[in-house]
């Protein structure tokens, strides 16, 4: 019993350290990819029977897109998923928080790719929903090897790596936002310097003159401001 608590604690100190780490990562200036990357890695080293990790992203339109396995093995899922319209990943990335198979072999719910599942060798499988913004919906997916009956240990550990992949996706996100707003600050600043030149007025009267074209044309205010910066060429 004390030999189990002793390992119990360094595991325990392993999980905190590696989660520590993981926060890190998200805090510090990195690519979603470079922390998706570190998710799947770390669900292979802190999970018992995770033997291969991935992340799924399913756009709005409806596209397939994979990220960060820790071997080809999750994209060769994933495909399968988009083939056959089913799996636990789809499952978990559009509907359930976390899908959970503890043997492909039984698994009643997707029998065609869990037919498929087994030839490869996959046995087991733990998928956690990324909350992400509404443009896209993912999975951080797990497998086994081998049967496994996923303890609350495992979907504990799993639900908090999903968090640190959601926080990565949104972080991107605001990142883009931030650009493209940046960019259209830009944009109506340059057409009113241009109509400033033009037409002899002040800031705030080229200002209304694009706010007015916008709404006379239908059109927003980004595109009439760059149709105003083609027309200076």
């Amino acid at each position: 019993m004390g030999q189990y608590t002793w390992m119990s604690e360094q595991a325990n100190v392993a999980l905190a350290a590696r989660m520590a780490e993981l926060a890190r990562t998200v805090a510090a200036p990195s690519t979603a990819e470079e922390i998706f990357s570190e998710v799947t890695t770390a669900a292979v080293e802190l999970i018992p029977g995770v033997d291969t990790a991935g992340i799924l992203l399913i756009t709005k339109g409806g596209k397939f897109e994979s990220h960060a396995g820790t071997t080809e093995l999750p994209h060769e899922l994933d495909e399968l998923q988009h083939t056959f319209q089913e799996g636990p990943c789809m499952e978990a990335a559009l509907s359930d928080a976390i899908v959970r198979t503890d043997d492909f072999r039984d698994e009643k719910r997707w029998p065609a790719y869990s037919a498929e599942v087994v030839k490869l060798g996959v046995l087991s499988g733990l998928s956690f929903r990324l909350y992400t913004a509404d443009r896209t919906t993912g999975a951080l997916n797990l497998f086994g090897f081998q049967p496994r009956e996923w303890d609350e240990q495992a979907q504990a550990i799993g639900a908090v790596l999903a968090a640190h992949a959601a926080a990565a996706i949104m972080a991107n996100r605001q990142g883009e936002q931030l650009t493209s707003a940046l960019a259209t600050r830009d944009r109506i600043g340059q057409a009113k310097g241009i109509i400033m030149e033009r037409f002899g007025v002040d800031d705030v009267r080229a200002f209304g003159m694009l706010r007015q074209l916008s709404q006379e044309s239908n059109t927003v205010l980004v595109e009439i401001a760059q149709r105003v910066i083609d027309s200076r060429d």
